[in-house]
């Protein structure tokens, strides 16, 4: 299920990008933070449910996702990269998980299992004294 995030709920500002880069990242606001707010957002219950269980550190205590992209000096580049980011996220949790259904050991294995530690058992008896 390809769920699209509304632009009118993301909040984008262009900010200074870190590390070196000589005059140009001094000069220009080519990073971009993106604030996306979960809770308020208009994805369906079960998605923001998701989103929000997600241990992830973008995730803020009131719910709202920060993401900061400055790998391109040109600002819009900047801001399809944070956008396809959030994309990412959102789609990583559209899909609810599959339920597990528990198995059971074969017949075959089971009996592998306890051949192997019969065996085993007489690995370990067979290190004892040995006596005539």
């Amino acid at each position: 299920m390809k769920l699209l995030v509304p632009e009118d709920e993301v909040e984008i500002s262009a900010i200074r990008a870190q590390g070196a880069g000589g005059q140009n990242v001094n000069k220009v606001s080519s990073a971009v933070h993106l604030r996306f707010d979960i809770p308020r957002s208009s994805l369906p219950d079960a998605v923001k449910e998701r989103l929000l269980a997600l241990r992830d550190s973008r995730i803020t205590l009131e719910g709202v996702l920060v993401i900061k992209a400055q790998t391109s000096r040109s600002q819009e580049a900047n801001r399809a990269e944070a956008m396809q980011r959030l994309q990412e996220l959102v789609d990583s949790v559209a899909t609810p998980p599959r339920k597990r259904r528990p198995t059971k050991p074969t017949a075959a294995s089971r009996q592998r299992r306890l051949e192997s530690k019969s065996q085993r058992g007489q690995v370990k008896a067979a290190r004892g004294k040995v006596t005539e």
